[in-house]
């Protein structure tokens, strides 16, 4: 339908645009898809400051991700201060876009592991059991990535070495990402060793003797 077009409007903010649209289509205001297209300027350093943006219906289906995630994320990212917008990549997962992808991912990624707990939090009660994943600018993929070359490259050395090979500390996933990628071996072993947030793995070489050892 015509009317169920993108259109666009001069708002405050994203919750302003949202109840516009929620107006215009008789809808939830969570069912509104916001695209920003210019953040805009304040006038004379005084004026509130608007921002030109897209509405259009958010359509929905099972590649999305629960109603409500979207709006909270973005109203979570707005009061952050940053500059990112939130990119649907599939029915569980979020990639976040735009001039401060990096800053949300913070040190280790422990910014953006905390922006996702408190997506998934807030959404506990709409679809128990389901979690959404985010991720920025791919940046968990490339971790995940650099990650199990580490953990290959400390296999090689606790072999050739014939001793343990203590890593860096790490946060929790990326201390799975190590277990994981080394779990099928069977001339290496791994386990997680001190208290966050210095917590590690060590890598340990595996004595394939005959001779058991007391």
């Amino acid at each position: 339908m015509e009317d169920h077009e993108t259109f666009e409007v001069d708002v405050n903010s994203l919750d302003e645009a949202r109840h516009i649209g929620s107006l215009r289509w008789s809808v939830d205001p969570s069912e509104v898809e916001v695209h920003v297209m210019d953040e805009g300027k304040r006038l004379f350093g005084i004026l509130g400051k608007k921002m030109h943006v897209a509405l259009s219906l958010r359509s929905q289906g099972p590649d999305v991700p629960p109603a409500g995630t979207l709006p909270f994320l973005e109203g979570l990212l707005e009061r952050m201060g940053l500059s990112v917008e939130p990119e649907v990549t599939g029915p569980d997962s979020i990639d976040l876009n735009g001039e401060d992808a990096s800053i949300v991912i913070g040190r280790s990624g422990e910014t953006l592991r905390a922006v996702e707990f408190l997506t998934n939090v807030a959404l506990r009660g709409k679809e128990p059991g389901r979690r959404i994943r985010i991720d920025s600018g791919g940046y968990k993929a490339r971790r995940q990535e650099g990650i199990e070359k580490i953990a290959l490259a400390a296999a090689r050395e606790a072999r050739r070495k014939g001793r343990p090979i203590r890593l860096e500390p790490m946060s929790s996933w990326e201390r799975r990402i190590v277990h994981v990628s080394l779990k099928d071996r069977d001339d290496v072993s791994t386990c997680s060793t001190g208290s966050e947030p210095l917590r590690r793995v060590v890598v340990s070489p595996v004595q394939k003797s005959g001779r058991g050892s007391a």
